[in-house]
């Protein structure tokens, strides 16, 4: 997953209602971007092998777009993996127009890097690795849950949701367990807790940095999911904390991209970040979700 750019407050009403409508737009425009969550048709796992990969049905994965025959591609016992186009599959590897390459899942793909990318069309495809378990996620800007987004209901924008909390730090940092939508369970550092009070209560939200120096991230549940938000969690960034404080703005609370496509891989709301409490900010569920 990738921060939402976290904002901070500014000093007038107004100001603040403009800053979260910008979010909110820029949250949209990454969304329905042509290669933003919406475009996912599929997440074909592969096994071990070789998998034959392209539109017709007598290939071993099957894909809603491109070519009848597009390549094969080998997975080894040591999780290598290797990708052999057809002769004329009209794909390209990296941009490039090569009959074979290696393939960096994006577990591997270190530093600036990305994993690396099929294309074919307006498709492409590249492989993710959870536990172990690699997947070809594959996309297409002509995916029909692209074009006919339904766009983003929310609640109303609230300033009173814009809170301070204090930052507790953990030294050294807690393990906490993060399960996912397709089984699998992360054990992730935490580096301290957010306490914040709401209508005379104490409560404490749990993050973990998904890259060393990144911003806090926040798998949160609440009262509200399940009924007028999304049932699984919703995400929260937040900037670091600074003097003690971090802001934890429930007006930028979204939606995973698991209630958007059954193709996502999406952690789960741990029980320690399930809160007791409405939090009536933010994005509610997706009217148009699968």
């Amino acid at each position: 997953m990738h921060a939402e750019s976290p904002t901070a407050s500014p000093a007038t009403p107004d100001a603040y209602q403009q800053q979260i409508e910008q979010w909110r737009a820029g949250r949209v425009e990454r969304l329905t971007a042509p290669t933003g969550w919406l475009s996912l048709i599929g997440l074909e796992w592969l096994k071990e092998g070789d998998n034959r990969v392209g539109t017709a049905t007598d290939n071993d994965i099957v894909l809603q777009a491109g070519p009848a025959h597009l390549g094969t591609v080998t997975l080894g016992k040591d999780g290598t993996l290797h990708i052999k186009l057809s002769k004329d599959s009209g794909a390209a590897i990296d941009g490039k127009t090569i009959a074979e390459s290696i393939l960096i899942d994006d577990a591997h793909a270190t530093g600036d890097a990305v994993p690396t990318t099929v294309s074919f069309g307006p498709a492409n495809f590249y492989v993710i690795d959870r536990e172990g378990r690699k997947a070809l996620r594959v996309k297409d800007g002509d995916a029909a849950a692209r074009k006919g987004f339904l766009g983003i209901d929310y609640f109303p924008i609230d300033p009173s949701w814009h809170i301070v909390a204090t930052w507790v730090p953990f030294n050294p940092a807690h393990k906490l367990e993060i399960g996912s939508v397709i089984g699998t369970i992360d054990k992730v550092d935490v580096p301290g807790k957010a306490v914040f009070q709401r209508d005379g209560h104490t409560y404490e939200l749990l993050p973990y940095q998904e890259e060393p120096g990144g911003d806090l991230f926040f798998v949160i549940a609440d009262r509200t999911s399940g009924k007028e938000t999304y049932g699984a969690a919703r995400f929260l960034y937040a900037a670091l904390p600074k003097d003690g404080k971090v802001i934890l703005d429930f007006n930028e609370t979204y939606n995973p991209p698991c209630a958007f496509t059954r193709f996502a891989t999406c952690p789960l709301a741990p029980p320690e970040n399930r809160l007791d409490l409405r939090v009536t900010a933010g994005e509610k569920k997706y009217r148009g979700e699968h």
